[in-house]
């Protein structure tokens, strides 16, 4: 069945090598945005809409507060990752057949030379 593209769509939030990274980096804790921006070799504006691309995918939150109101930190919500998971575990099985299958040829090789 073909899947729905919207902007909630976490497999689209995540095709993006970008976006990825900023997960990852959210992974070790909520960040505030300019510590996030700086770890990137692109404009703020760019990680800006990195970031709503993940907001509106649920996959990052933001939240405005600290010392400075106006400073937005923001953090990872793994939640919305299991559909990929799921979806991805089901080639776990493939993967595991296709590699056995190299396996025993490239052991029958070698057994022959």
């Amino acid at each position: 069945m073909p899947r729905l593209q919207s902007s909630s769509d976490p497999f689209l939030a995540i095709a993006d090598p970008t976006r990825r990274a900023i997960l990852d980096r959210l992974r070790r804790g909520e960040t505030p945005f300019a510590e996030l921006a700086a770890a990137f070799d692109i404009s703020a504006p760019a990680v800006s809409r990195h970031l709503r691309v993940l907001r509106d995918a649920r996959l990052v939150q933001e939240r405005r507060g600290g010392a400075d109101a106006r400073q937005r930190c923001y953090r990872l919500d793994p939640l919305p990752l299991r559909g990929v998971v799921e979806w991805a575990r089901g080639y776990q099985g493939y993967w595991e057949e296709n590699l056995a299958s190299l396996k025993r040829h490239v052991e029958g090789k070698k057994q022959r030379t």
